[in-house]
């Protein structure tokens, strides 16, 4: 879709935007199931990078350290956790601009004891160089994690250290090595609606679409430039889960940051537009996350039930 069109997605009258976006939810999912995702860090803190919204960045004096790549055990128990809690994807983040070759051997390493798990694997390294994705393949990796962020006219108030079209590269490496992308990107940064439209229509306009789409609402963290940055308005988080819904009738729309100050009526508003799918734990790389009971308790006041959905 066009920017224009899926503005004019935005524009609609509240209820009318969720109703087309639970129609078509319908149409290719079951509205009353979500599948639950768990989201580790393997390499905390010291990435070169100076994305605005990241307390990763050593840029930026926010309290996390630059902490080594985590031991095969830690990486085990925690993907046997989250299987234990319910998960079926097991995805791990290193605060890395991306892999040097002997990192990636430790992380092939991981992403084979997980799938031996019975868990779906996905990673999120930074930039891959050529033949990288296909070496991530061959060791078994479903999925492969690359945001966009924002739009392409945004993008440059938020990151200077590498080009939009650094990114779009990276994820024309992993779908040319047979990897599912996961792509989405985070909203209440002081982007405008209309970069809002802009960055799921160039996600829909991706050939083809994300398999799974992370939509993230800014968690403000003290030490980064965006630490002031008010909270995104509620029914606008949620109009922007419907329009990618709209956008990419068969991707996984996953709720992903952000989640552990939103309110039970404004999650629930997001299923009903269309998000499948939830990271599940009490932590996300280095911000909060809702814990796994609150999760359920809301789940089983809902009447919804987490399984696998592929994506």
């Amino acid at each position: 879709m066009q920017t224009q069109e899926v503005l004019a997605l935005f524009e609609l009258p509240f209820t009318e935007l969720v109703h087309r976006a639970q129609c078509v939810h319908r149409e290719h999912h079951d509205p009353a199931a979500v599948q639950l995702s768990t989201l580790l860090s393997v390499k905390t803190g010291g990435c070169p990078e100076d994305c605005a919204y990241c307390p990763q960045s050593r840029r930026y004096d926010t309290g996390v350290g630059d902490e080594a790549l985590l031991p095969l055990s830690e990486v085990i128990d925690s993907a046997k956790a989250a299987k234990a809690a319910g998960a079926t994807r097991f995805c791990m983040g290193a605060a890395w601009r991306g892999p040097k070759d002997r990192d990636l051997e430790k992380v092939m390493t991981f992403i084979r004891e997980v799938k031996n798990l019975g868990l779906e694997t996905c990673v999120t390294l930074g930039m891959l160089k050529p033949g990288q994705a296909e070496r991530l393949r061959e060791a078994g990796l479903d999925s492969y994690n690359h945001n966009l962020d924002t739009s392409p006219e945004f993008y440059g108030q938020i990151i200077t250290t590498r080009e939009y079209g650094d990114r779009l590269e990276t994820l024309e490496r992993v779908r040319g090595a047979g990897i599912h992308v996961c792509c989405g990107g985070i909203v209440g940064m002081g982007e405008s609606r209309r970069d809002r439209a802009a960055m799921i229509g160039q996600l829909s306009r991706l050939d083809p679409y994300p398999e799974s789409v992370p939509i993230n609402a800014l968690v403000a963290v003290a030490g980064t430039p965006l630490q002031n940055q008010p909270s995104i308005e509620p029914l606008e988080f949620v109009r922007t889960i419907a329009a990618a819904r709209i956008a990419m009738p068969k991707a996984v729309v996953r709720l992903s940051a952000g989640r552990e100050e939103m309110p039970e009526a404004v999650q629930a508003l997001c299923y009903l537009a269309g998000a499948n799918s939830v990271f599940y734990g009490e932590k996300l790389l280095t911000t909060g996350n809702p814990g796994a009971t609150r999760d359920r308790a809301l789940f089983d006041k809902l009447g919804m039930k987490t399984l696998e959905i592929s994506g």
